[in-house]
């Protein structure tokens, strides 16, 4: 016998599958070569069709409201034939007490929690299972435990704190899992390499054959293309269509068919969760606004909580996505829910009405967070909605709103202070007391560029086309501070990249205005220390900064898991990229930053952003309503969806149409076109209404 053959057959296995045909396992091993399938639909099916050699594979098909039916004589009768069997979410455990309630995990992730799987899976290894419903019941030695514990891929903190759940162990030689562990694809469960090696070692030990190996596995949402697989021609404009076409997807826009459902899931704002909407419901047009998109809490059956809240950053920015694609791609219906969305900020919602709409108030001109919070005013989402607004109207040729820019420009700018920093946000209760020119005259510090860098590019956009000297000159005061304290300094929020990638865009306009070997360095020292950590993928790594100085580091302690925002990594070297609070703006800064330098180096990096950009972004034919979506997180060396997901409200498989989606989109268009915003936007007509506007707001 040849030497493959006979390597063939020794590693080759029958297994009887007791379960539905699109059970998840069942497709994987209908592949297998090495793998002699046959499929049963009862259990005494299963045991008439049972031979010596074989192995019996028993799928919770009724998971999680119905258990798999087995009762002691099931148990009885493979022991009499001599077969070892795999079960999961049975309904009897020989030897086992199994309360009546189910556990119904949310945060809790599968743990290793023995050294059974050898090398291939280390104990306290880490494996992600979504939205599990459990048995609960003891078991003396675990393979694998369910619990909430902190880390990426390692349970950093042990699991001797944690409540444990048996989630697979052994029994008589069978192995029992008290959940569903067979929903591996259609449930999303990750890392992929890491449940392969689990399903390797259960069909490795039943059938006696340690040199079987599964051959590649399934997963119902991947990357559009490989690591290394060469992209068609055609990728960029394929990924700018998915990534606005995700909008209807998704159905984001609200559509008065359902807005009273909408209107109840958002609530007060502060938990505005709620589930996919059913297939039959209508797209919107944007006229109602535009939704942020999906929540980081996926559902058994692997769709995805949603997050139904209006902000007003989103339809900004949302516009100029659109607004892109219908240049770039030559379709001009796009551009139609373009303004819808920004006619709904300005004109058809709270967040520039009342007290925001009254020229005699202190707050006039400011855009409200959101719907639910249009007293709020963050001059970080601000100035990322009023950036969205000017590329649409650019790549539309309308000066419609032009007139309303300049208002929340310059109401930005009254409410920033001597030395150029605004701080997180301002509630309108606090302008009403004390009067805009209170806080034009504070003297405050506020090193985070995560909400000062993206307000100031805004003043020195309207300054280039304005020539109003105060907005450059409070401008460059915070720059020339912010820059001062870099890096000990510098307040970081999630991570500190992020915070170097939302400095790329004002370093690149201030050299715009003012091209000095100084601003040079500056923007140079910038893009070196974020480039330092870009993969050959065109990835770029998260880095976390000093404790002191972060807001939300990596999770403390196993209870924390969870609890506030959180970065996707926990220990600087994780490689882990981000797509909400880091790439995004990077690619955006990187772009403008290559065009105002020439500088080739940048150019190089950016255009391996793009093409990573575009590989990373998901395709699911099963699950639409993420196909052409970008996700929070990247694991760039496993190459899947993959972090820590602590974060209580933007995780790993969080998207974002404002933020994450509607730059991305966009910057591939100014890259595909080879364009930048400041040149896109230099046909303004905000300089008309500049006199007028000052006057009436900037007079103590």
């Amino acid at each position: 016998m040849p030497f493959a053959a006979l390597f063939a057959q020794q590693g080759s296995i029958r297994v009887v599958l007791l379960g539905e045909e699109q059970n998840d396992l069942y497709q994987l091993l209908k592949k297998q070569d090495a793998v002699k399938l046959q499929r049963v639909s009862t259990a005494k099916d299963a045991l008439r069709k049972l031979k010596k050699g074989d192995i019996l594979l028993c799928m919770a098909d009724g998971y999680p409201k119905a258990k798999l039916a087995l009762d002691a004589s099931f148990y009885e009768a493979l022991k009499k034939k001599n077969v070892k069997a795999y079960v999961e979410f049975p309904s009897f455990i020989p030897g086992h007490s199994v309360q009546d309630s189910l556990f119904h995990g949310e945060l809790e992730r599968a743990v290793v929690s023995s050294d059974a799987f050898g090398a291939a899976l280390a104990k306290l290894t880490i494996l992600g299972i979504n939205d599990t419903y459990l048995l609960q019941t003891q078991a003396a030695q675990p393979l694998l435990i369910l619990g909430k514990v902190a880390g990426l891929n390692t349970a950093a903190y042990g699991i001797d704190d944690v409540k444990q759940y048996p989630l697979l162990f052994k029994q008589d030689g069978n192995y029992v899992a008290t959940t569903k562990l067979s929903g591996f694809a259609t449930g999303r469960y990750g890392p992929n390499d890491a449940w392969k090696a689990v399903w390797n070692h259960i069909l490795q030990d039943l059938s006696g054959k340690p040199d079987f190996a599964l051959k590649g596995w399934l997963s119902y949402v991947n990357p559009a293309y490989g690591k290394h697989e060469t992209l068609p021609a055609n990728a960029k404009k394929e990924a700018v269509r998915l990534g606005v076409d995700w909008f209807d997807k998704a159905k984001l826009y609200v559509d008065p068919s359902w807005q009273a459902e909408y209107e109840k899931f958002q609530g007060n704002g502060e938990t505005p969760f709620g589930p996919q909407l059913p297939n039959s419901y209508k797209v919107g047009d944007g006229s109602l606004g535009l939704l942020e998109g999906h929540a980081s809490k996926i559902y058994f059956d692997g769709s995805q909580q949603f997050r139904y809240w209006l902000r007003a950053d989103v339809q900004g920015e949302a516009s100029f996505a659109l607004a892109a694609a219908g240049k770039y791609l030559g379709t001009k219906a796009y551009d139609q829910k373009a303004k819808n969305v920004v006619d709904f900020v300005f004109d058809h919602s709270n967040l520039r009405a009342e007290e925001r709409n009254d020229p005699n108030s202190p707050s006039y001109g400011l855009i409200g967070w959101s719907v639910t919070h249009p007293y709020v005013y963050y001059g970080d989402d601000n100035a990322r909605a009023l950036l969205g607004m000017i590329g649409a109207a650019s790549l539309m040729d309308t000066h419609k709103w032009d007139e309303k820019i300049v208002e929340a420009i310059l109401a930005n700018f009254r409410t920033t202070g001597k030395f150029g920093f605004r701080e997180g946000h301002i509630r309108d209760k606090a302008i009403q007391e004390k009067g805009w020119p209170y806080f034009f005259n504070r003297e405050i510090e506020h090193y985070a560029p995560h909400f000062e860098s993206w307000n100031w590019a805004t003043f020195l956009w309207l300054y280039d086309k304005t020539g109003y000297k105060p907005l450059l000159e409070r401008t460059k005061t915070g720059i020339r501070m912010m820059m001062a304290a870099y890096p000990d300094k510098w307040e970081w929020t999630n991570g500190l990249q992020q915070e170097r990638a939302r400095m790329l865009l004002v370093l690149a306009w201030l050299l715009r205005v003012e091209d000095t070997a100084e601003h040079r360095a500056w923007l140079d020292q910038m893009v070196e220390s974020i480039l330092a950590n870009q993969d050959s993928s065109g990835a770029i790594m998260e880095w976390l900064g000093a404790e002191d100085k972060g807001k939300y580091g990596k999770t403390s302690s196993n209870a924390a898991y969870g609890n506030t925002e959180a970065t996707l990594i926990f220990t600087n070297g994780d490689p882990i990229a981000d797509m909400l609070y880091t790439t995004n703006f990077a690619y955006f800064g990187l772009n403008e930053a290559y065009h105002a330098s020439k500088n080739p180096k940048y150019k190089a990096a950016l255009d391996k952003m793009s093409d990573f950009l575009i590989r990373i972004q998901v395709r699911s034919d099963k699950y639409k309503d993420l196909d052409g979506a970008w996700f929070r997180g990247f694991e760039y060396d496993k190459w899947e969806y993959w972090g820590s997901n602590a974060d209580a409200g933007w995780g790993v498989w969080g998207t974002l149409s404002g933020w994450t989606q509607s730059w991305i989109v966009a910057t591939q268009v100014l890259t595909g076109m080879d364009q930048s915003f400041w040149d896109l936007s230099k046909d303004t007509q905000v300089e008309k209404y500049m006199p007028a506007k000052v006057k009436l707001m900037m007079q103590e």
